[in-house]
């Protein structure tokens, strides 16, 4: 598919690999949607494209991916405003390391790994569904190249669903279902001329990675085979960014991770 005039939507797109892949649209010729929780950072980064590449060109969107009404009113305000998206980049997600069993011989709490499960997963299922149901109304496309196509997306997973550290039982179980659930929605939305695809990035050089004291980001970049650094955001954004433009990419899983594989601690 093109991106050179599409609209896109760019969940967790106000910062880290959601920023990077909003701006990385952007600079292709895309019409983005930086949808978030965090709304001065959104409006922040949408006002930055803009004056980078012309007003217009990206808009910020409250966005909550676990609440159907949030999602709806983004993607209803992003459509108004940019006309009917083509893309979805699933972006958003949290984190958590709990032991179930902690120090002090205790279960860990369900709460932690249930909120954890519902914005990583059934958040980015729940953007998805009502992408999909909105971008197979629309017409297909008929350029060269991209005959039949309606729409791409991307679901944002990670190593961790392969590899998952200890306490990172929330976190794997999120990710390894994004994993899973690629193939099957490819199948299912090829009719529609959807395709799905997912990355899986390892350690990235992001804002939440960069909280960390000196030592530790220096120590982890060197447990990575090659290149020995921790990726960049617009490496991820630029694989996120070729998937929509090759046409042949469908129900695929990518890991981008510099033939890391984690530890178990």
């Amino acid at each position: 598919m093109q991106i050179q005039g599409r609209a896109a939507i760019v969940t967790g797109g106000a910062s880290g690999l959601g920023e990077a892949t909003a701006r990385e649209l952007a600079r292709l010729g895309a019409k983005v949607a930086v949808c978030d929780v965090n709304m001065a950072l959104a409006e922040q980064v949408a006002a930055d494209i803009n004056a980078q590449w012309g007003a217009g060109r990206a808009l910020a969107c409250h966005c909550d991916i676990t609440n159907t009404d949030s999602v709806v009113a983004a993607l209803d305000r992003a459509a108004a405003a940019q006309g009917p998206a083509r893309i979805l980049m699933n972006v958003a997600g949290i984190g958590s390391a709990k032991r179930i069993v902690g120090k002090d011989g205790n279960a860990a709490p369900l709460e932690d790994f249930a909120r954890v499960v519902n914005v990583n997963l059934i958040g980015s299922y729940n953007i998805s569904r009502l992408f999909a149901a909105a971008c197979a109304k629309l017409a297909p496309l008929t350029a060269e190249g991209e005959a039949g196509e309606r729409g791409v997306m991307l679901f944002t997973a990670s190593v961790a669903a392969f590899d998952g550290q200890v306490g990172q039982q929330a976190y794997s179980a999120s990710k390894g279902g994004l994993v899973g659930m690629t193939l099957p929605m490819a199948r299912d939305l090829a009719q529609h001329g959807i395709r799905v695809c997912t990355v899986a990035p390892g350690l990235f050089a992001t804002p939440l990675m960069q909280q960390l004291p000196e030592p530790v980001q220096a120590s982890l970049a060197a447990s990575i085979p090659f290149p020995p650094r921790l990726g960049k955001p617009l490496e991820f954004a630029q694989l996120a960014c070729h998937i929509v433009s090759n046409g042949h990419l469908n129900g695929e899983v990518i890991r981008l991770d510099g033939a890391l594989r984690m530890a178990p601690r």
